[in-house]
């Protein structure tokens, strides 16, 4: 017994993370074959390698009653088997009851890509830390600047072609992702200030196309027989740009060349599409929110807590606006899905004293 005590101890020292290893679950709202949510896995993959953290992902594969189904699984395990902390999103407003679930099972949560921000959403989730004691906070990008960002190049770019109507002004399109999510709607917000400051810009009509690349390319069809003068063509997401200007090459249309596209996320079609002239805009880097999540996690597990200083709601600027020299270097440190190169460990406040504040900008990873 004390050989067994003895070498129980050697296995503590030596390899302490076999026992104190801190455990985190992401319920990915995304398909398992999608380009962005598998590249935010991947990252957060090698964030939690960096930092010694259990990880498991569940994917709901966009089916948004999945991610309760997922949620009930993961509190019905046997405590000792429970993940300390799941990273959930806010989409298709799933988030309050999702902090319900997890609160009374005594798992503690955190908001990732997508939180809380609808007066509905918050009678009834109240701030972190308050009604639901076990939600920790939340971290998103702004995606008020995806939107912002690509529509205001999308106008540029249609200045510069001449591609305005014998009216004189730039006729525009946008097809945003769904009326639920925030992130959605903020990068549509964004969509509508550019396109408010540019003056010379009609804005025909938004449609939501649910982030589907075929809903987006049925409903492509329609849009533009309806406003044949559009020529610049806004999407929330890559899938759904894709999806118009498939439609717009059927109809004889050359993306480029006599219509502009322009799109969100950094995935390799996306990059390609970028280098080739087919997209005119094209802004990402935000996939990487779920890595700095994990960071912000073990900090606080490592008695840093991010609210010190942060806030327990953190929303942080984290798009980078690609040129096709972006593009290149991107495709050349991460196209393969590869973020074992970027050392998170360096971004934490726990393990870096010093660092005062959070600096999570996507721009920093490729210069």
């Amino acid at each position: 017994m004390k050989r067994l005590a003895g070498l129980l101890a050697l296995l503590l020292f030596v390899f302490p993370s076999l026992v104190w290893a801190m455990s985190v679950a992401f319920i990915n709202p995304g398909k398992s074959d999608e380009a962005y949510w598998l590249t935010a896995t991947k990252a957060m993959e090698a964030a939690a390698k960096d930092l010694d953290i259990r990880f498991e992902v569940f994917y709901a594969e966009r089916q948004h009653p999945r991610v309760f189904e997922l949620a009930r699984q993961i509190v019905a395990r046997p405590v000792a088997d429970r993940p300390d902390y799941v990273v959930i999103t806010n989409d298709y407003a799933t988030g309050p009851e999702l902090l319900r679930l997890f609160d009374a099972a005594g798992i503690k949560t955190f908001l990732a890509y997508s939180g809380i921000s609808e007066p509905v959403e918050r009678a009834v989730t109240g701030q972190p830390r308050e009604h639901f004691k076990g939600w920790l906070g939340s971290l998103e990008p702004r995606a008020q600047e995806a939107g912002y960002l690509t529509a205001k190049a999308l106008i540029q770019q249609g200045r510069r072609a001449q591609a305005q109507a014998a009216d004189g002004r730039l006729h525009f399109l946008a097809i945003s992702g769904d009326r639920s999510t925030p992130a959605s709607n903020r990068r549509g917000e964004g969509m509508r200030r550019a396109v408010a400051e540019a003056g010379d810009v009609v804005l025909e009509q938004e449609i939501f196309s649910g982030w589907n690349r075929a809903k987006a390319a049925e409903q492509s069809e329609w849009l533009f027989q309806r406003y044949p003068l559009a020529r610049l063509v806004w999407a929330g997401n890559d899938q759904m740009a894709f999806g118009a200007m498939q439609v717009w090459e059927k109809r004889g249309g050359k993306p480029g060349k006599d219509a502009w596209f322009s799109a969100v996320n950094a995935s390799p079609e996306a990059m390609a599409a970028l280098k080739s002239g087919r997209l005119a805009a094209l802004a990402g880097g935000h996939f990487i929110c779920g890595a700095w999540a994990l960071v912000m996690l073990y900090d606080y597990d490592h008695g840093r807590d991010f609210a010190e200083g942060e806030g327990v709601e953190v929303n942080q600027s984290m798009f980078t606006l690609f040129s096709q020299k972006d593009a290149d270097r991107f495709m050349v440190r991460f196209g393969q899905l590869h973020f074992d190169q970027v050392n998170f460990r360096r971004f934490s406040k726990a393990l870096n004293p010093k660092l005062k504040r959070y600096d999570f900008n996507f721009r920093q990873l490729l210069d």
